[in-house]
């Protein structure tokens, strides 16, 4: 009998620039896909589920320190963290990956053209996640995977712009 195990793993980089260009700070956060996300990539992959090919990302804001993602998050019930609306871009940005490589593992990413948030106020950011609907603050559409800062939570300041990157693997072991 053969088995084969593969691994989901994924990350996401947030970039903090001040208003002279300069950066402020930087976090790398693992993620956590999330039930329906795992669903959503099954059932398009190997099913008849519905393929989405456009991804936004969004940024998380509170509860504050020690932000919870839990697998049975969606984006109409995620109880441990909230989204965040403190940047002045009018939708969620799309993430535009690059085609996935032929490897093990296989691996796709934006980082090539980083999702850019232009914050408009003070806030505390508290990590990323990664949904296909575009409305900022919406509570429908399927949320792929979310994660929260390993340091702790960042302060923006109005004329910040955050950089976001998403860069997820599929790995055979």
């Amino acid at each position: 009998m053969f088995t084969e195990n593969v691994a989901a793993s994924g990350v996401y980089t947030v970039e903090c620039y001040g208003a002279d260009g300069k950066l402020k700070w930087s976090e790398q956060a693992p993620n956590r896909v999330v039930s329906v996300g795992l669903q959503n990539m099954a059932g398009a992959g190997l099913s008849a589920g519905t393929q989405s090919t456009t991804w936004y990302l969004g940024l998380i804001t509170g509860p504050g320190s020690g932000v919870t993602v839990a697998f049975s998050d969606t984006m109409a019930s995620h109880s441990g963290w909230t989204e965040s609306a403190a940047y002045s871009n009018a939708n969620r940005v799309t993430a535009i990956f690059a085609a996935s490589t032929n490897a093990n593992p296989s691996v796709v990413t934006n980082s090539s053209s980083p999702a850019a948030f232009n914050i408009n106020t003070t806030a505390t950011i508290a990590g990323a996640f990664l949904v296909n609907n575009n409305t900022k603050s919406g509570t429908s559409g399927v949320l792929f995977s979310a994660s929260n800062f390993t340091g702790g939570d960042r302060n923006v300041v109005s004329g910040d712009t955050l950089n976001v990157t998403y860069t997820f693997s599929l790995t055979g072991v």
